[in-house]
């Protein structure tokens, strides 16, 4: 332990003038055993800071194969160790000048303990959730009815099952189960297969008809009623918030909008998934007359789900889901240029704009694809030597 006479002795051999320092001195030691292994040191900016002084967790999700990453409740953050050529001291009881509330009269000095050390630090950059392996884990149990026995289905998931296995947020997760229309049955996870789903959605399209009912204003009662005998009033509840937009009237009631883009997207999911490739013409024929009465078919609604081949003699067109697509970038470039050596925008766009936001495609285009003109038109090839 250093006096305060000690101190002014290493301050005159260092040849500086006490008048120019506060009279305070703290004087650091380190206790027994220290190693730079004992602490982590992870910066935090000014809304995880806030997270994390009202008391909420972050947690650190990943496989031992995975890159870790870092989530709060409703966002995910890579980690990324920093080095820095100054050591880093981790001191619990150390003095700053902000919050020394003694007299700064008269010399003193400030014993404390270093209690760790380190040269780097956890770094945290916001990222896109890591959802790919959700689809594959549910697929593991799909629902296709009353029917099938349950000793035949295979591994459940509930959400904290989910949340082990997944590199997301538990709101990104909620999201994305939503996306695939998963549904939670007895407390686990599934995803409908997709006949049944169809099976469903046919249903009601059919009592809409039958009924006369508008798209925009289809009863929840009724349709449970009507519905319930066939398949489990929770499963028609589920096609339809999948399908259609809840609402409330003037009296209490439920109702749903049913969805035209979702609908007719889904029918044409089902009609493409069993053929390699399709006749434009003929698809677009068989969709339309698919597709509920009143009701009209557009390729706008396919962006991300089917590709349209405008070189092949007839045009054709097949199923591409985004979805089934690596989730990194550069593999996502690699496998689109591997399908195609030259894309338009208009059909490249749809597979790469949930990389990024929807003003940045352009740029993400640039930094990992070349562009030239075909035939007056804009395409882009990929930046690396592509090999079959």
């Amino acid at each position: 332990m250093r006096s305060v006479e000690e101190v002014q002795t290493t301050l005159q051999i260092a040849k500086l003038n006490p008048d120019e320092f506060y009279p305070v001195t703290q004087c650091l030691s380190f206790r027994e055993h220290v190693s730079s292994g004992d602490f982590c040191l992870m910066e935090l900016d000014e809304t995880l800071c806030k997270y994390v002084e009202t008391g909420k967790s972050l947690v650190i999700r990943g496989d031992k194969n995975e890159h870790a990453v870092l989530c709060s409740a409703d966002e995910t953050y890579e980690l990324k160790i920093a080095d820095t050529s100054n050591l880093l001291l981790f001191i619990p009881n150390g003095r700053t000048l902000d919050n020394l509330s003694e007299d700064l009269s008269g010399h003193k000095i400030i014993h404390s303990q270093v209690y760790g050390f380190s040269n780097c630090y956890w770094e945290l950059r916001k990222c896109r959730p890591k959802l790919k392996k959700l689809k594959k884990l549910l697929l593991e149990n799909q629902y296709e009815g009353l029917c099938i026995k349950e000793e035949h289905s295979s591994t459940k998931y509930t959400t904290s099952d989910l949340l082990q296995q997944i590199q997301a947020s538990e709101e990104e997760l909620l999201n994305q189960l939503q996306v695939l229309h998963a549904c939670e049955i007895n407390g686990y996870w599934s995803i409908l297969e997709l006949n049944y789903e169809m099976k469903l959605l046919s249903h009601i399209t059919q009592l809409i008809d039958a009924e006369s009912w508008s798209f925009c204003k289809i009863p929840l009662r009724i349709c449970l009623q009507e519905l319930g005998t066939l398949e489990p009033q929770e499963m028609i509840e589920h096609c339809l918030n999948c399908y259609g937009d809840r609402y409330i009237d003037a009296d209490g009631d439920i109702f749903f909008a049913l969805n035209e883009d979702k609908v007719c997207r889904a029918i044409a999911e089902s009609l493409l998934q069993n053929a390699i490739k399709f006749n434009l013409s003929e698809f677009q024929e068989v969709w339309q007359q698919s597709v509920p009465e009143g009701m009209k078919t557009q390729l706008d609604q396919l962006k991300g789900l089917a590709l349209i081949d405008h070189t092949s003699k007839p045009e054709a067109i097949s199923l591409l889901k985004v979805e089934d697509l690596p989730e990194d970038t550069q593999e996502r470039f690699n496998c689109l240029f591997g399908i195609r050596e030259k894309w338009s925008e208009a059909d490249i766009v749809p597979y790469i704009q949930d990389l990024c936001s929807e003003k940045q495609t352009g740029a993400l285009l640039t930094k990992h694809a070349r562009s030239s003109f075909q035939n007056g038109t804009k395409v882009y090839n990929s930046r690396r030597l592509m090999t079959s």
